[in-house]
């Protein structure tokens, strides 16, 4: 009983290690972002900076980051993609699992593929390609095409997953046999058992839609059509960096993200297990 008790206490030990080690540098903006860039510079560990609380360093960073224009930005090329995302990847994943067809298996290969390869060795041929020859760059489409090739393979090996495991092949017989088609019985009776994997894969194509910054900065050269990563460009001098404004827009960025992860949270694991235990 005693080494169990030691071991618990280890393993609880390190898990709160591991959180302080993943929570800090979230901790670090919030409490930078109330500061200004003396006190950020000269006591960034103090939760409260010698001038006390700067509320102005929200309004005033809105103000200098256009930050709706970036949000609305923001909002319309990450939400467009990710239900693209989310109803193609599904509706793939839907008949990979269930035809037998040699296609099936050469294209959901394909897509477990592309999951290795890195963007960086894409990102100039796709800026030569799309910007080069067909002149499509600065186009919020354009980019949106591009987040749902580059994230469609993943998607799908998790609704893959989800669909051999935890849909049953008898409900969709009977379907078939009551004479619902294909999209009836995809629709109505496979999507809304695969709940789980839906919100794990908004959140997930959320997260890294939201926060991406390389892909958006190739591709929207012109400032109106900057997304919220990008915007945040205008606290970076040449030499020096207005580091108060900076921490504020940082918070501003992430709220949205954090208010759908807690509304989907209850999700999460359910669709990660669901997506993960067979192939």
């Amino acid at each position: 009983m005693t080494k169990k008790k030691i071991g618990n206490a280890v393993r609880y030990a390190v898990l709160v290690l591991l959180l302080i080690i993943y929570i800090f540098p979230f901790f670090m903006v919030l409490i930078n972002a109330f500061k200004g860039k003396i006190d950020i510079i000269k006591t960034p560990l103090s939760l409260i900076g010698e001038r006390g609380f700067i509320l102005s360093n929200f309004p005033e960073a809105m103000e200098k980051m256009n930050f709706f224009r970036a949000l609305g930005n923001s909002v319309l090329i990450t939400g467009s993609s990710v239900v693209i995302i989310i109803l193609f990847s599904a509706m793939a994943a839907y008949i990979m699992a269930r035809e037998d067809w040699l296609a099936c298996k050469i294209i959901y290969l394909l897509m477990i593929l592309s999951m290795a390869i890195p963007f960086q060795v894409l990102m100039i041929p796709l800026v030569s390609i799309y910007g080069g020859i067909f002149g499509i760059l600065n186009h919020r489409i354009t980019l949106i095409f591009m987040h749902i090739g580059f994230s469609v393979g993943i998607s799908s090996f998790l609704f893959y997953g989800a669909i051999r495991s935890t849909v049953p092949l008898e409900l969709e017989e009977s379907a078939a046999m009551d004479g619902c088609g294909r999209f009836r019985t995809f629709f109505q009776i496979v999507l809304p058992l695969l709940k789980p994997t839906v919100a794990t894969t908004a959140i997930i194509n959320t997260l890294n839609l939201w926060n991406d910054y390389l892909l958006p900065s190739l591709i929207l050269g012109n400032s109106k059509l900057h997304t919220l990563p990008i915007a945040t460009r205008v606290f970076y001098g040449a030499y020096s960096s207005d580091l108060g404004l900076l921490m504020a827009s940082l918070v501003l960025m992430i709220l949205p993200v954090l208010v759908l992860y807690l509304f989907l949270q209850k999700y999460i694991i359910d669709g990660v297990v669901a997506g993960a235990v067979k192939g």
